[in-house]
């Protein structure tokens, strides 16, 4: 740097010559220095100032635009070390096989707390205690003046509780998006959907997972992300499952019934259009499993696919069919009915004394338990065990409900003659009424088994395997066909639409051994229309009376038949089938029912 100098001799000499004094030129010269150094340090100080003030200024930005980002986020619940997979929230709805909705979606809100935010936390608790009627004040007051930093408080709020915890206006009482499932039809269909309830969870979101019923079944197919939310379609019909849920509802309280179920299924395909079983409950609000008692107490109980019962008379027609396909009788062969039939010390009676004998047409339309069991000796267990089991009768139903799988019929443990002749009415084989409907369905549709299924697909009518011929098949729709219009099942009659169908009546097996003598498990197994069979409608009632002509009534003739006879009177049109007029023999016809 070029220094100047304060007495520069040049004019120091020149200030002399005219007289002047030459120290003003040093003094003169020094200002000038002192004001571009003072120049210079105000400039370094200014420059130093505004680096200062940016440093400042990114410094309060970046901490504020943090604070702004924790301030919009929720808080995150406290988890063990360790990163999990990512939270799967979304869950298809499930539809009926029209597109109405029977499962969905409903987007609400969670409640938790973090007592360290908390300005007052006694009146937190006890506004909390208000809302939530089920939380107690002295339990939330502990936990939020104690050491625990979050708490779950409700995992589900309606608007209205969350507008009343905004209320309170305490910050730390934060809300946490969830989306829950709803079943917008209540009861209906309840042990069909079965339920669903949150697996993991975190305050961002929950994963919504099936506990019950079809939800648990295909849990995996409803949640996959690749299927891109495409409603699970089932088979059921909404509007004929609410007709079927009302008319078995009101029957069973007529009959005095403890408990009931109907299932409607299309004969060829398997698909099961409605599924009742009551007392049932509410998916929305699903009810605790019974830790002691009978299961079947309990609404959560599936009567149609965890019940397991004694069918009765409804089995021989399985002897009948099995006996015409194999050559063994015709439908005018008579089979001898003298009873008592003796098989060692034990004995086979009827209901009433059908005389000598009766042909097996007859066997079916008086439902008698010798004439059957007479045709079960010809047949021999190996073959009545074989057949059974070619009808499904002796493995678990493949039905779409998780419940289902466990379900195995209770067999004999020696299949001997003599259970051949019980179980051909109906008595030593348990088997649930879903297994009784699968089993008429191949009898009715020609004779090729079908799987029940609760999944609507369009077309899927494959053949199974054949059971019986088309002729057997035949033959037997004829036979059912007169067991309403001249046998047991006479109230079963709808005119137009050709019901037919067998009665059975089992006493109720006791927990300690043998049988209640005054209750019974009443069960009518109907196809309609009897001479081309569309679908088969089975209706069990656990343990109906019913006083009628001065006389309790347990028996399925006066229990299960009228009732099953309203649901087809209600259901059919809603099916579109129109009554019609019945086929008669030769030239003669003559309109249904008359």
């Amino acid at each position: 740097m070029t220094r100047t100098p304060l007495r520069p001799l040049a004019r120091i000499l020149q200030a002399r010559a005219r007289g002047e004094n030459p120290d003003a030129i040093e003094r003169e010269n020094i200002r000038i220095r002192h004001e571009r150094m003072r120049d210079r340090m105000r400039l370094r100080a200014e420059s130093r100032l505004v680096v200062l003030a940016l440093a400042f200024v990114m410094m309060f930005g970046a901490a504020g635009a943090r604070m702004a980002v924790l301030a919009s986020t929720e808080a995150e619940e406290p988890r063990a070390g360790g990163v999990g997979p990512a939270i799967l929230a979304t869950r298809a709805d499930i539809t009926d096989r029209n597109g109405r909705i029977l499962a969905t979606n409903l987007v609400t809100s969670s409640l938790y707390a973090q007592p360290p935010l908390m300005i007052d936390p006694e009146r937190a608790a006890r506004e909390l205690a208000e809302i939530f009627p089920d939380l107690e004040e002295e339990t939330l007051r502990k936990q939020f003046t104690g050491k625990r930093k979050f708490l779950w408080i409700k995992k589900k709020l309606s608007p209205e509780q969350q507008q009343g915890v905004h209320d309170i206006g305490e910050p730390g009482l934060l809300f946490g998006p969830r989306e829950m499932r709803l079943y917008p039809n209540g009861r209906l269909a309840a042990h069909v959907l079965g339920g669903a309830g949150f697996g993991r969870e975190g305050v961002h979101s929950a994963e919504v997972i099936g506990v019950a019923g079809i939800e648990k079944a295909l849990d995996v197919q409803l949640r996959d992300p690749a299927r891109g939310g495409t409603p699970l379609r089932l088979s059921l019909d909404l509007t004929v499952q609410a007709a079927a849920r009302r008319v078995l509802e009101g029957g069973m309280k007529i009959m005095n019934a403890k408990g009931a179920t109907a299932i409607l299924m299309d004969v060829r395909t398997g698909e099961l259009v409605s599924l009742v079983s009551l007392p049932d409950f509410d998916p929305n609000d699903r009810p605790v499993p019974l830790l002691k008692g009978d299961p079947s107490d309990s609404p959560l109980f599936n009567r149609a696919v965890q019940g397991r019962y004694e069918l009765g008379s409804t089995f021989k027609i399985f002897a009948v069919a099995q006996a015409l396909e194999e050559g063994i009788a015709t439908p005018q062969t008579m089979v001898s009915t003298q009873g008592p039939l003796r098989w060692g010390k034990y004995r086979i009676n009827d209901f009433h004394n059908f005389g000598k004998e009766l042909s097996v047409t007859e066997v079916i339309v008086k439902s008698s338990n010798i004439g059957t069991a007479r045709l079960a000796q010809q047949i021999g267990a190996t073959r009545q065990r074989a057949f059974l089991d070619r009808l499904g009768l002796l493995q678990p139903v493949p039905v779409e409900l998780v419940e289902a799988p466990a379900i195995h019929p209770l067999l004999p443990g020696n299949w001997s003659e003599l259970s051949a002749m019980t179980i051909s009415y109906g008595h030593g084989l348990s088997a649930s009424p879903l297994h009784l409907a699968a089993a008429y369905a191949a009898l009715v549709n020609g004779g090729t088994r079908v799987t029940p299924t609760l999944l609507h697909e369009a077309g899927r009518a494959v053949p199974g395997e054949r059971v019986i011929s088309a002729e057997t098949s035949r033959v037997v729709r004829g036979m059912l066909r007169q067991v309403v219009q001249r046998g047991t099942a006479s109230f079963a009659e709808v005119p137009g639409y050709a019901v037919g169908g067998k009665t059975g009546s089992a006493d109720k097996p006791r927990p300690q051994g043998g049988y209640y003598e005054d209750k019974v498990i009443a069960t009518f197994a109907s196809v309609f229309p009897a001479h081309d069979p569309a679908y088969v409608l089975v209706v069990t009632l656990d343990e109906p009376n019913i006083t009628a002509l001065g006389e309790t009534r347990r028996t399925a003739g006066w229990t299960a038949v009228p009732v099953s006879a309203e649901i087809i009177r209600r259901v059919a049109p809603l099916l579109d089938m129109r009554p019609e007029i019945e086929p008669g023999d030769g030239f003669g016809v003559r309109l249904t029912g008359n």
